[in-house]
């Protein structure tokens, strides 16, 4: 006999990505603990949700006080509020981050991820500026407060859109990864035939130099420290800034054709039909029947 889902997943029949950070870091049996992780990790509980949106709004917050920081008149005026305010997102990021680790069973693990990383970048540059002076004589204490910024990447863990484009990205790698080998190819050749016609004498002094030349050329950022000034130069040019404009159009179509790709597969899936219920219309990723909870079996269980 199956066991019908809870109400709260059985809504739901796509595994997202929070879901499966669930299973890898483990979820206590009970006690604090399972309370603390249902409202760290989950969003189904009102608290869960609530606990994403005021996290999300105190990252935003800290990476714009960092910003004002870095303004030299705003720092000298408000330098002892941006102080307090970074101690109090330093405690409170540190806090939730200790939570994270103490209410998960695999503790290490979650460490050792991504986000876990980037939880513990988020914290200690505070903590090495401030109780590690000492480390400016081998790299500038502003570099570690700098790297508060890193808190940003912490909304991607609670933006289901990002996740979204995300595993488009994952899923087009070796494509776009072609598509930049070839990118630096046609770099490569342009940049050396230019040193070729143009030669040292015209600005084009290595063959590095004018492969620096044709980087921004293609990508129509132009510089204009470095100009061809021969005929020839000018017609190759002409011809790399035509590709450029080819170029920035194919990433922005193969991560859109993988985007549409994975829509068309959550959305217009061949139906399947509930062997309980007999409901039509299930998503390929669902597992649970949406009508009575019943488990949907796949092809190879029919």
């Amino acid at each position: 006999m199956t066991t019908p889902l809870p109400p709260a997943a059985a809504d739901d029949g796509n595994v997202d990505a929070r879901a499966l950070q669930r299973d890898e870091f483990g979820r206590p049996a009970q006690g604090w603990r399972r309370v603390a992780f249902d409202v760290i990790f989950g969003t189904e509980t009102p608290a869960g949700r609530a606990f994403d949106v005021v996290l999300m709004l105190l990252i935003v917050a800290s990476v714009v006080v960092v910003m004002l920081d870095s303004i030299a008149p705003l720092a000298a005026r408000h330098g002892l509020l941006f102080n307090r305010l970074e101690w109090f997102f330093t405690v409170v990021f540190t806090l939730e981050y200790v939570l994270r680790l103490s209410s998960v069973r695999h503790p290490l693990r979650y460490a050792r991820s991504f986000f876990g990383i980037v939880d513990l970048l988020a914290v200690l540059p505070t903590y090495v500026a401030a109780f590690l002076p000492e480390l400016a004589f081998l790299v500038d204490v502003r570099v570690f407060r700098l790297l508060r910024v890193f808190r940003v990447l912490k909304l991607g863990e609670y933006m289901e859109e990002f996740q979204f484009l995300s595993r488009a990205f994952a899923d087009s790698r070796r494509k776009i990864l072609v598509f930049l080998s070839a990118v630096l190819v046609a770099v490569l050749i342009g940049g050396t035939v230019m040193y070729v016609v143009e030669g040292p004498e015209r600005g084009f002094t290595s063959i590095p130099m004018s492969i620096y030349w044709a980087v921004t050329t293609m990508t129509t950022v132009g510089f204009g420290d470095i100009t061809p000034s021969t005929d020839l130069g000018r017609l190759i040019a002409s011809i790399m800034m035509l590709l450029g404009w080819g170029v920035l159009a194919v990433p922005t179509g193969i991560v859109t054709a993988e985007m549409t790709a994975r829509h068309s597969a959550r959305w217009f899936a061949p139906a399947r039909a509930c062997a309980a219920c007999r409901t039509l219309g299930h998503e390929r990723a669902a597992r649970f029947c949406k009508q009575c909870g019943n488990r949907l079996l796949d092809g190879a269980d029919r």
